[in-house]
């Protein structure tokens, strides 16, 4: 099992009912597990705020540096992982973790972070009692997701989860049920004779998987969370002669047996699911970058190698026939002339100019071309970089400017006959779009968050100058 060596077997205990016994079943199940196979590294986190898993794990006097809020932020799992009590490893927990609930876009980051994580053996997470991100992201990293239920109303929180994992379109199959705090002394006429036949028949009678243990209610067991030294002490070693020893044996030993029969953890799928989405991505970008026109349309020169800084804008067009990058003086020449009549002999320093760069670099342009009885004009709009609505003009499509002594070509004509390539007459339903770019690195609104940022804006624009 090489695999296993690098890449998490995740288990993640998981309900929105407090008071089930979560924590402890989480803690302790790591003991067990270590208990089975001393060479096996098992490791927990929590994303509760109790500090439970620290006051269980942590030796006396040890120095510890990072905590689980680090592992949100990146830190790679192994360099945070610390040496524990009974041989089992930790991450120490964390009290800002709800200020980093906002940082975390998403169900699947720590499906991300765990696969890269480096993080051998088997891992276990802790949650807090309730669906929020975190947990979200616990639940769907699992390979095994243990959901303990004392009565109906922990029962009936369930079903939250399973509607999440089909939401999500994930396989129920990594979630089991198991009946926690089960009093023994309680008994029922009728079909089920105890709590636990009661919880189970309900369970599987829903749909949902349960193991085929359980874990009694001891007072001896709640005793180990209460006692003068202010430690939390395991039932491996202190009840050790309570059936509740016995059902953790029999967990582990179920737990242990689905690992060891897993050759692919969801770490290691999830993290070639990731090399191949980075191929895709990387794919995806050459190919926008091959596509580009090469030379300035509007004054033909190279936009790559040497004086590529020159390049402030990207240009394409709606349908994808034509995309490229145009020189900043080009454009800005094109604004002041042909949207903004301004005077072309304007000094650099003009202070009408100044505002008209920096309106430019925080703006969005569209040029669309419409076709009527009496000619074609272009339909000039203004956007903000978020897709807000700023400007709208129309202008008659002219190829030559001035009189008949000082005629030259339209700059504004030049770039939609060549960006629209002889189309102007047929492309009703097409418009061009210029967006600023950074000139240190151009290329880079192609890549793939950028570019999706691009896709979202001309859906926008599409729907508020098609309405027009």
């Amino acid at each position: 099992m090489v695999a296993m060596q690098s890449y998490p077997y995740v288990i993640t205990v998981s309900s929105e009912k407090g008071g089930v016994g979560k924590t402890t079943l989480a803690t302790n199940l790591a003991i067990y597990l270590k208990a089975l196979d001393e060479n096996l590294p098992v490791s927990i986190f929590s994303f509760d705020n109790h500090f439970t898993v620290d006051r269980m794990f942590e030796i006396r006097g040890q120095r510890t540096a990072g905590t689980v809020a680090d592992l949100l932020m990146e830190t790679p799992g192994r360099d945070l992982i610390h040496t524990g009590q009974y041989g089992v490893g930790y991450i120490p927990s964390s009290g800002t973790l709800a200020d980093l609930k906002g940082a975390v876009k998403g169900p699947m980051v720590l499906a991300r972070l765990l696969a890269l994580s480096r993080i051998p053996g088997i891992i276990i997470v802790d949650t807090r009692p309730d669906l929020d991100i975190l947990t979200q992201n616990a639940l769907f990293a699992a390979d095994r997701a243990i959901i303990p239920v004392k009565d109906m109303p922990s029962l009936e929180n369930c079903k939250n989860i399973f509607t999440l994992f089909d939401q999500r379109g994930l396989d129920r199959k990594s979630l089991s049920l198991i009946p926690c705090l089960v009093d023994e002394r309680i008994k029922f006429d009728g079909p089920f004779a105890d709590q636990k036949s009661l919880l189970k028949a309900y369970a599987i009678h829903r749909g949902y998987r349960c193991f085929d243990t359980y874990i009694s209610k001891s007072p001896k067991v709640e005793s180990l969370n209460t006692n003068p030294d202010g430690k939390i002490y395991p039932i491996l070693t202190h009840a050790k002669w309570t059936e509740v020893h016995g059902q953790f044996a029999q967990l582990a030993q179920t737990i242990m047996e689905e690992y060891r029969a897993t050759t692919e953890p969801r770490a290691i799928l999830f993290h070639q699911w990731l090399q191949s989405e980075e191929e895709r991505k990387k794919e995806a970008f050459f190919a926008r970058l091959s596509g580009l026109k090469s030379e300035c349309i509007l004054c033909n020169r190279p936009v790559s190698g040497e004086g590529n800084d020159r390049v402030s804008f990207y240009f394409e067009v709606s349908d994808g026939s034509a995309a490229g990058f145009l020189e900043e003086a080009c454009f800005f020449n094109l604004l002041t002339t042909n949207i903004y009549n301004l005077d072309a002999t304007l000094d650099d320093d003009d202070p009408t100019l100044h505002i008209l760069r920096d309106t430019a670099r925080e703006s969005a342009f569209v040029f669309r071309p419409v076709t009527n009885g009496s000619g074609t004009t272009v339909d000039f709009h203004r956007f903000d970089l978020d897709g807000a609505h700023l400007m709208r003009k129309s202008y008659s499509l002219k190829e030559y400017d001035g009189g008949l002594l000082r005629r030259e070509r339209s700059r504004l004509y030049t770039m939609m006959a060549e960006t629209f390539a002889g189309r102007l007459e047929t492309t009703a339903d097409s418009f061009l779009l210029v967006h600023p770019v950074n000139r240190e690195k151009p290329e880079a609104i192609l890549s793939e968050d950028n570019y999706r940022g691009i896709a979202r804006l001309k859906k926008r624009i599409a729907q508020e100058v098609m309405a027009v």
